[in-house]
């Protein structure tokens, strides 16, 4: 199969939604369960040990070379984590040695995105009495991306339930040196791009909190906060 046309993409204030527990300056939830600050030095030493993106900014991550990461820009520890710690079953246009920085072009796409993940997960423990903070990073690209909107040679790599397919391409196109993948959302009307180099992710920066509610059903609520 060849692989997809290549499009020039030139947008600024895409925007990717991360909890809020992970923002720059937030006290790490680790703080909770320690004792006192010679216990939480150890439990910080013990959690460093086996943090993915530490072990890449080392060079001992498999996945991505320290080469590759992003260093001295704002938010690059946010930039470098969406890379190194990849979910254990992958993602649509990544597997589980290696992240992506998944952003859409519209923000209801992106709320649409994330709301439909939370809610996959909340259903597998029948559980949906949650309320979750994200900060919304934007950031602008201006590189050639592998285009697959309106190809229906790549249909299967939008499945709404597999990633089969989409991993496997993602899989060629690395291979190939592909900067990424532009792709229409599967969950809501807009466009998605999953940027493959860190270095590409450019101009970083907050904006607003949203807090996603969910009142004893799958669908979320959502408000600014």
């Amino acid at each position: 199969m060849t692989l997809p046309r290549k499009s020039l993409v030139r947008q600024n204030d895409t925007r990717r939604l991360i909890s809020s527990k992970y923002s720059e300056g937030g006290e790490s939830v680790l703080v909770r369960i320690a004792d006192d600050d010679k216990n939480l030095k150890d439990i910080f030493d013990l959690d460093n040990a086996t943090n993915d993106r530490l072990l890449a900014e080392n060079d001992l991550l498999p996945g991505i070379g320290i080469h590759e990461l992003v260093f001295g820009v704002p938010y690059d520890r946010i930039v470098n984590a969406a890379f190194c710690h990849a979910h254990p079953l992958g993602s649509r246009f990544n597997g589980p040695d290696r992240g992506a920085w998944y952003a859409a072009f519209e923000l209801k796409t992106v709320q649409a995105e994330v709301a439909f993940h939370k809610s996959v997960e909340l259903a597998e423990v029948n559980w949906f009495e949650e309320e979750i903070t994200y900060d919304d990073y934007l950031a602008d690209f201006s590189a050639e991306f592998h285009d697959i909107r309106r190809d229906g040679q790549f249909v299967d790599c939008l499945a709404a339930d597999s990633y089969v397919a989409s991993q496997e391409l993602a899989q060629r196109l690395l291979d190939a040196g592909s900067l990424g993948v532009i792709y229409p959302s599967v969950r809501q009307k807009g466009t998605c791009v999953a940027c493959f180099r860190p270095a590409l992710v450019m101009n970083v920066r907050k904006g607003g909190t949203y807090r996603f509610m969910w009142k004893g059903r799958p669908e979320s609520e959502v408000s600014v906060v």
